[in-house]
């Protein structure tokens, strides 16, 4: 067990043993949960803003709506079926 002192301003330093077995370094972050018996952390990862959008528009571009037109008659919504299974079975033949 490792034991660390708080010390002003509430600082505590993190003992060498604890940030290589975490694999923190200087201005890495770190998450504290209290816990029934403690203080948990877990290190975390902060993603620039704009780096973080771009993943989002990317994965949302990625994403096909799968839900019926309502707006679609029901014999064009039964052939545009049709055509995608046929396509599959084309493609996978």
């Amino acid at each position: 067990m490792t034991l660390m002192r708080v010390r002003r301003a509430a600082q505590l330093t993190l003992p060498a043993d604890v940030r290589q077995a975490l694999n923190v370094k200087e201005g890495d972050y770190l998450e504290a949960h209290i816990t029934k018996d403690g203080v948990l952390l877990m290190p975390v990862q902060v993603v620039e803003r704009k780096r973080a959008w771009q993943g989002i528009l990317h994965a949302m571009s990625q994403v096909r709506d799968t839900q019926p037109d309502p707006n679609e008659n029901v014999i064009a919504e039964e052939e545009r079926i049709t055509e995608e299974v046929k396509d599959f079975r084309r493609k996978h033949a």
